[in-house]
């Protein structure tokens, strides 16, 4: 088998040529083995677990990221039932008609770009995106397209004063999921929304941190209404660090929750204990009777089973209530770990205000008061009765 080509490179910028003389990349060596397996066993379905719906565990385009951070399809919230609030933890939904309008862009995203992955590790591998028909050598990260050695040479004479990252896909196939999901960031991919730019608006670079949004060059040289400036890079770095110091607090705080839940959960152990103890004295007890107060049994039942209601009825909710913050807990740190693995920039700038106002509510929230529920209602009346017979 002869040697793989080296990964084709943009040609460097240069003066423009006429058809005749315009600088050519050597076209990929069409020898090259256009589908052979990859070096590694395909990535795990359960790796990208996380970017399904969490109602119906399916792939869907239009995900909604709820205030409690975890992530629904359209499907799901519109059959959800009760409307207005998240069937995983129970927790309210602002929006009346129960649809958030926060987009989860990263996982809509990470979805897209796994599809090209699955793609490029298919038995039969990718075919060119512009004639369609040839297998494809390289993959533009730029242009998000497969190219033959024929289109390639084209995608070069057009985009020659670009720098374009292309790779071939023999080494896009032999590199895992991950790291074809990290290698695809694109670096930059905001744009201004200033009215000032008709035709094409041009990248942003610069953050005012007085508006609290992107800018241009243009724009932020012509208007002197924007200042103080930073980097955009640094306020996308900024803000990513923002989110990993309130993930540290909330895992410390998360301990808390645990303890407590855990503490809800021996409580109500030990009050079915109680009560089953309590069954089982007032079953021995009333065998020795005669078939003519078995009704006075079944009356002492039903007032254990009263006396004990009220306690396991508010055990239950308090139970329910720190499951769901226990759940909206694990959905922000799950959250931020793929945001901070990877999130673009511009889905950092669009996601990162709504997650951070809801792991502040989070941070916010105090543990419930423990009491001690363990013990049963008052039976006195229910001992008195039994001496009594």
């Amino acid at each position: 088998m002869p040697d793989s080509p080296a990964a084709p490179q943009p040609p460097g910028p240069g003066p423009p040529a006429d058809d005749t003389t315009a600088p050519m990349e050597p076209r990929p060596q069409m020898d090259a083995p256009a589908c052979s397996p990859p070096s590694h066993p395909p990535a795990v379905e359960d790796d990208f677990q996380f970017l399904l719906c969490e109602g119906c565990r399916q792939e869907s385009p239009n995900l909604k990221l709820l205030t409690c951070l975890h992530t629904l399809c359209l499907g799901c919230l519109s059959e959800n039932k009760p409307v207005g609030q998240c069937p995983v933890c129970c927790t309210a939904i602002p929006q009346a008609n129960g649809i958030p309008d926060m987009d989860n862009l990263l996982f809509t995203n990470l979805q897209a770009r796994l599809k090209v992955y699955k793609q490029i590790t298919s038995r039969g591998g990718p075919t060119c995106s512009r004639c369609r028909g040839e297998a494809a050598l390289v993959w533009c990260c730029e242009c998000e397209e497969f190219f033959c050695a024929k289109c390639f040479e084209d995608h070069q004479w057009w985009h020659k004063k670009k720098t374009h990252k292309v790779r071939k896909v023999e080494e896009l196939r032999a590199a895992s999921a991950h790291q074809f999901l990290e290698d695809n960031r694109k670096s930059c991919n905001l744009f201004c929304t200033s009215s000032s730019h008709p035709n094409q608006s041009p990248v942003c670079s610069i953050y005012c941190q007085r508006c609290e949004k992107a800018l241009c060059c243009s724009c932020a040289l012509l208007d002197n209404q924007h200042a103080p400036f930073c980097d955009i890079r640094s306020e996308t770095q900024r803000r990513q660090e923002e989110l990993s110091c309130m993930d540290r607090e909330l895992r410390r705080r998360r301990s808390g929750f645990e303890a407590t839940y855990a503490s809800l959960q021996g409580e109500a152990a030990r009050l079915e204990e109680a009560q089953r103890e309590m069954r089982e004295l007032i079953r021995q007890r009333v065998e020795q009777l005669v078939r003519l107060i078995r009704q006075e049994e079944e009356e002492l039942l039903g007032l254990v089973e009263a006396r004990q209601e009220q306690g396991r009825q508010e055990l239950s909710r308090e139970l329910r209530h720190v499951e769901g913050v226990l759940r909206r807990m694990e959905a922000g740190e799950r959250l931020v770990e793929k945001m901070s693995l990877y999130a673009t920039e511009q889905e950092v700038m669009d996601m990162q205000p709504f997650i951070k106002g809801s792991l502040q509510e989070l941070q916010h929230l105090q543990l419930p008061v423990a009491t001690d529920r363990g013990q049963p209602g008052d039976l006195s009346e229910c001992r008195v009765r039994l001496q009594a017979l």
